[in-house]
């Protein structure tokens, strides 16, 4: 599969018919949930699991989703999603890229950015990244140019 960037971290995903609204292809819910998915697998793929987020009472949550639908899916498609963080400030924020493709004919799905921002889970309020963070998030940046 050619994808925008190099080096993604990829998953696997088959449309089920749960996922089928009334028009018939996918719900445009579910290629949300699947941005939440592929965040949290690269995410424990890194280190940073949902155990270590609450060691270091912080978490990365989300501050704004841009989607960019650009064709449908629909029951029984075989799906690869790709993911990367292309941008890590080193205080706040981190933002993640991703595409969505068809695996029958390569065909690019949703393209989709996501920026999250640091919070302390035991008050939800704004704090900085912890230098694990910054080391583990900042060393997985890829360039978009």
């Amino acid at each position: 599969m050619e994808w925008a960037l190099p080096d993604p971290f990829v998953i696997d995903l088959n449309v089920l018919p749960e996922a089928i609204d009334a028009y018939q292809h996918v719900n445009n819910s579910e290629y949300l949930r699947w941005v939440e998915q592929i965040s949290w697998a690269h995410s424990e793929a890194l280190g940073l699991s949902l155990e270590r987020y609450q060691a270091l009472d912080r978490a990365m949550v989300v501050h704004r989703h841009e989607l960019d639908y650009l064709a449908p899916a629909f029951a029984g498609d075989a799906l690869q999603l790709a993911t990367w963080i292309v941008a890590c400030d080193g205080r706040f924020s981190l933002t993640r890229r991703f595409q969505l493709k068809r695996v029958a004919d390569g065909k690019t799905l949703l393209n989709a950015r996501t920026r999250f921002a640091c919070v302390a889970l035991s008050s939800g309020r704004p704090k900085r990244l912890p230098e694990e963070y910054q080391r583990i998030y900042g060393g997985a940046v890829v360039n978009e140019e």
